[in-house]
């Protein structure tokens, strides 16, 4: 039986309904894809919570609306590529507009509001029960990623002004940053091995080498493709912020951190080192009259 509203209030109401009907197809479709049968139960009852918010929502509507399949194929997708959690988070942000929305219809259906914040407060609780393994070696990653961008990106400008020869600077930074990752990856290793918490020695080494070892590619890149020395320098500077400003992003969605602060922070450490190492090939060159 439909219940009596207006049409405005309906209008609101066949718009939450294709929103909850989208997650609940979102939702429904992780859990099949997950391998881990803890996190597909955890999935598929978010999944559940979101058609219950659709079975209310008809009540008032008298009308079954489709879901947005390009919006769950969009965060599929994600999920696929950047991690569920990441995925699942970066979804609920933008619950923040279905709130206001909720709010206008509760001033008309007051029981609304109080069914969606127990139904939110819920989910976000399924939420925190997620066990995604590229999560629990994060730290390691940030080790790896960090570690090659301050390093490597200190080196990479002091060997700029010092050699002025891209291919050679190239080398010069390909062979110390492989070096560097494998003694990172030894050192993270031996770490872990000495403490007692839920990650593994072999796999937080991997996930720190294979950090620092893409993140060097990625720098190293420009003095194989420009000729000109101070204008891969400047590329290379530009793709370690655009790395630091990915990261810090994906960290600030997975993991509920503050994204400006830490931004700026990392960012500011790896130019500041380049600076001061492009200053010190310059001094390099000019006591030592170093030539290539």
């Amino acid at each position: 039986m439909t219940r009596e509203i207006s049409e405005a209030t309906r209008t609101l109401l066949l718009g939450a309904q294709r929103n909850e009907r989208t997650e609940h197809l979102i939702y429904h479709r992780l859990a099949a894809r997950t391998k881990d049968p803890g996190n597909a139960a955890v999935l598929e009852r978010i999944a559940q919570s979101e058609l219950a918010h659709d079975h209310f929502w008809r009540q008032y509507t008298g009308q079954e609306v489709a879901p947005d399949r390009f919006k769950a194929w969009r965060y599929v997708t994600i999920a696929r590529l950047l991690g569920l959690t990441f995925a699942i988070k970066l979804m609920e942000r933008g619950e923040v507009q279905a709130q206001e929305v909720y709010g206008r219809v509760a001033q008309e259906i007051p029981e609304a509001q109080r069914i969606v914040e127990d139904e939110d407060a819920h989910e976000h609780e399924l939420i925190a029960m997620l066990d995604e393994e590229s999560l629990r070696y994060v730290g390691s990653m940030v080790l790896g990623l960090s570690d090659a961008l301050v390093e490597l990106t200190g080196a990479l400008a002091g060997l700029t002004l010092a050699m002025q020869n891209t291919r050679l600077i190239g080398t010069t930074g390909l062979i110390t940053g492989i070096a560097a990752s494998l003694s990172m990856a030894a050192s993270e290793f031996l770490s872990t091995q000495s403490q007692e918490d839920e990650q593994e020695p072999l796999k937080a080494s991997l996930y720190t080498g294979a950090a620092y070892v893409l993140t060097v590619v990625l720098l190293i890149l420009p003095y194989w493709l420009v000729s000109s020395y101070l204008a891969a320098l400047g590329i290379t500077l530009a793709i370690a912020v655009l790395i630091i400003l990915g990261f810090t992003y994906y960290l600030s969605v997975a993991r509920d951190l503050p994204f400006r602060r830490r931004f700026l922070q990392m960012a500011g450490i790896s130019l500041g080192v380049a600076v001061l190492s492009f200053g010190i090939g310059f001094v390099v060159r000019q006591v030592f009259g170093f030539e290539v």
